[in-house]
């Protein structure tokens, strides 16, 4: 790999620091060649300090260590990006990150999908939505319902028309977040079960 650390008249080059799980930028610091070997031996990611004018391996002092796991140079080699898996809260202030965000897994679309459907189970009362109406006959009638959606895709699959395969799974996703809602849990619990089985 090779790095530009003499673009800049400090040597020093900033390190964009990502969660390799939830894909979240952590911080951002910079390396000179010294710290940037230092990451590579030990594995934990060290910067040089401006202030202090001297390496830092984050973590050092709160054992929040930032494990390496992969370092990408950018287009012109005067930038690192570096996928790391945190150990604890990032920021020198305790939180996740340094921009005081939480350091969840983002679904995307998905993710706004169940806060819609979350609202659906919290204000049940609202006649004219189908997923409060699932959410008013009880957790028998929406787990029916994902039972019949399941039903639905395995026939499509059988047949070779995918605009009605991929419709019925959006069915079977849909009706399954509403009853992982209504058993009072979320894609991330999930996704919690399957990285401990990975």
């Amino acid at each position: 790999m090779k790095i530009d650390f003499d673009k800049n008249t400090d040597g020093l080059i900033p390190a964009i620091i990502q969660d390799a799980t939830t894909k979240n930028v952590l911080m951002l610091g910079y390396m000179n060649q010294e710290a940037f070997d230092k990451t590579q031996e030990t594995k934990k990611v060290t910067f040089f300090s401006r202030t202090k004018k001297r390496l830092w391996t984050k973590g050092e002092e709160s054992g929040n260590f930032l494990n390496l796991v992969a370092i990408k140079n950018d287009c012109d080699n005067d930038t690192l990006l570096i996928t790391v898996n945190p150990v604890g809260p990032t920021c020198h202030k305790g939180t996740d990150t340094c921009w005081e965000e939480e350091n969840n897994s983002s679904f995307s679309f998905l993710s706004n999908l169940e806060a819609i459907i979350k609202d659906r189970k919290d204000n049940p009362e609202n006649e004219d939505s189908y997923v409060a109406s699932l959410f008013r006959k009880g957790i028998n009638k929406v787990a029916q319902k994902v039972g019949e959606e399941a039903v639905e895709v395995v026939i499509e699959a059988k047949d070779n028309d995918d605009k009605l395969f991929l419709g019925e799974s959006a069915d079977l996703l849909f009706h399954y977040l509403i009853l992982l809602q209504a058993k009072g849990f979320t894609l991330k619990d999930v996704e919690e079960v399957l990285k401990k089985r990975n």
